[in-house]
């Protein structure tokens, strides 16, 4: 038994914790596993209460294995360390710190007062498997990625005809678990009047929270007929400006849309006020799917951790075809945004995807 195992088991939650992390925990005695569980948010109970429960009195002298550290507050539960130490469970194997302050290490010293070993093996998957809710708990935002599908010369559309596909039905679908593992999905007005798209999670996958769609939309100009509204299920959020008319404004809401009135610079949808009320409504992870425009806006006002690029053994070539983020760019080399702790991800043969992280120089 490892903490992989406890990872793979917490996985099972995927979709379905948010905004509490994915936890899984496994109680083994004598070499022999006596009780699992894996949180998930409808369910209430965490990770480490249902793994005691299967075990029952199994759990004396048992260990742990889990990927994130037992809780030490009154939450929607009590707090897992008290109840682990109250079943006499022997030794905790965990991956990481809880970096909620509200933990941030008191459960583990709780344990170890009562006498419980504690052993952390730090997990790089643990990590990436909760990067979501560890970042808002730093930062009180989303974490913010950049998702977008472009040819090798990095073009996202043609100048002329933009039927079909950049990249193939493997990756397309792979971008639908991306969509299922976000709070929220950001897109532009530009393209959702060429698309009229749902922009909804497709993979079939259960939820048990609604992806929320945000749409930049400065004038209000999302058609009253548009597949987002005619598909509004309180998970619809356009972000206008103050130049949006009154008029406007009642018929979008009265289309069950909610309006908010962030205004930016130049006239726009304040991105910054966007991702920070996201963060105040606790959606904790943001994909942003958008045009070249909004690519380029969200760059330049730094608020992408990451990006997750899809790229197709496509040319297109020319100076009309579109890039992946247009607006004025960076004039420098020098001043390009840095990307690093690369990763490449095959897709399907021929394609591949490359995740990275935004360098911040503070």
């Amino acid at each position: 038994m490892s903490i992989a195992d406890a990872v793979a088991l917490a996985r099972q939650g995927r979709g379905l914790t948010s905004p509490n992390p994915m936890v899984g925990a496994i109680l083994v005695r004598d070499g022999e596993i006596v009780g699992r569980g894996f949180h998930t948010y409808p369910a209430v109970k965490h990770a480490e209460i249902l793994a005691l429960e299967e075990a029952g009195d199994r759990a004396r002298g048992a260990t742990l294995y889990i990927n994130l550290e037992p809780c030490s507050h009154q939450g929607r539960t009590p707090p897992c360390a008290d109840a682990l130490v109250a079943a006499g469970v022997a030794k905790v194997v965990a991956a990481m710190q809880d970096p909620n302050p509200l933990v941030a290490g008191d459960g583990f010293r709780k344990l170890r007062q009562a006498g419980i070993e504690v052993v952390l093996e730090p997990s790089a998957e643990a990590e990436k498997l909760n990067e979501p809710f560890s970042h808002f708990m730093r930062t009180r935002k989303p974490l913010v990625t950049l998702k977008t599908a472009l040819t090798l010369d990095g073009k996202i559309a043609a100048p002329d005809d933009n039927r079909g596909w950049i990249t193939s039905p493997t990756a397309r679908s792979h971008v639908q678990q991306l969509r299922h593992d976000s709070d929220a999905i950001l897109t532009g007005i530009g393209t959702v009047l060429a698309d009229d798209c749902f922009l909804t999670d497709r993979s079939g996958l259960p939820r048990h929270r609604p992806l929320l769609r945000v749409v930049l939309d400065s004038r209000l100009r999302l058609p009253l007929n548009s597949q987002m509204l005619a598909t509004v299920q309180g998970d619809l959020a356009i972000v206008a400006t103050s130049a949006a008319s009154a008029e406007r404004r009642r018929a979008v809401e009265a289309k069950g849309a909610k309006v908010l009135i962030f205004d930016g610079p130049g006239g726009r949808a304040d991105i910054h006020r966007t991702v920070e009320w996201l963060g105040e409504q606790n959606y904790q992870s943001l994909l942003v799917e958008a045009g070249s425009k909004v690519n380029w806006a969200v760059l330049e006002a730094e608020v992408v951790d990451k990006i997750f690029f899809y790229y197709a053994p496509k040319i297109l070539g020319g100076t009309e075809s579109l890039p992946m983020a247009g607006g004025i760019g960076r004039r420098r080399r020098v001043d390009a945004i840095q990307i690093g702790r690369l990763e490449l991800h095959p897709i399907a043969p021929n394609e591949f995807a490359v995740e990275g992280y935004v360098h911040r120089d503070r």
